[in-house]
């Protein structure tokens, strides 16, 4: 029973990270509360076991049908795969409990510039090309995967938001490229968990099996109603990121 109720939770989050990130909102709650008793790292690493599939599955898909830069998004998944080893190291030593408050805050943010620009990430028009382009994405991926590494909610929106924003994205391509580098920054994560012995390969295959389901569902349906789809996604997953960390933050 518990593995049926989790699988099925990995289906749902391969969904949600395919079209827009975030389903670490839904897998990681899940094998929180059927495994109550269980050391939390554990629980993170057979988190990222499942998702890295789904996400890496979706960036495979996505390539396929929209075209992306690959001499920036390479060397910025790089950025991301070392941001996130970093990050992960540094939560070794530094608590991370501040951004714990602050991510909702963040996240209202977001949801409100999203709202009120009506026309962002609607047409894809890149701001910068080249190295302007590359040294750009770097940044974003060397960021977010130290915060993906060290506290990690909400990384795949945040994501696909700063390709939107920052290099005038729109929201279809903006998220194929954030699967590219969040699949760098799990790996990292994955090799860290596995190195430390926080993963249960026994349910490893199953909810990566569950996941990669998921994320060819939620892949088709962005490719299939495009950027509209996928920034009505956002507005969602972005809304139940501040309701869920908001909560933890200020009332649990």
């Amino acid at each position: 029973m518990e593995l049926l109720l989790v699988s099925l939770a990995s289906v749902l989050a391969g969904f949600v990270d395919a079209v827009v990130g975030g389903g670490g909102l839904i897998l990681v709650p899940s094998l929180f509360a059927v495994f109550p008793g269980v050391h939390p790292a554990t629980l993170f690493g057979t988190n990222k076991s499942a998702s890295i599939w789904g996400t890496g599955i979706a960036a495979v898909q996505y390539s396929r049908r929209v075209q992306a830069d690959v001499r920036s998004l390479l060397p910025a998944a790089a950025a991301g795969f070392c941001g996130g080893f970093a990050g992960a190291w540094a939560v070794t030593v530094v608590p991370a409990d501040f951004l714990r408050k602050l991510l909702p805050l963040i996240l209202l943010a977001v949801l409100a510039y999203t709202l009120v620009r009506k026309d962002l990430g609607r047409e894809h028009l890149p701001r910068l090309t080249g190295r302007a382009q590359t040294l750009a994405a770097c940044a974003i991926g060397l960021a977010l995967g130290f915060y993906d590494g060290f506290f990690g909610p909400g990384t795949g929106s945040f994501f696909v938001f700063l390709f939107v924003r920052v290099l005038g994205y729109d929201f279809l391509n903006a998220s194929a490229a954030a699967k590219v580098l969040n699949t760098a920054t799990n790996l990292a994560a994955l090799l860290l968990f596995g190195f430390k012995g926080h993963i249960w390969w026994h349910y490893a295959l199953a909810l990566a099996a569950a996941n990669i389901v998921g994320s060819l569902l939620g892949t088709h349906l962005a490719l299939k109603h495009g950027a509209g789809f996928v920034r009505g996604m956002f507005i969602l997953v972005v809304a139940a990121l501040i309701l869920k960390t908001g909560y933890d933050a200020f009332l649990r």
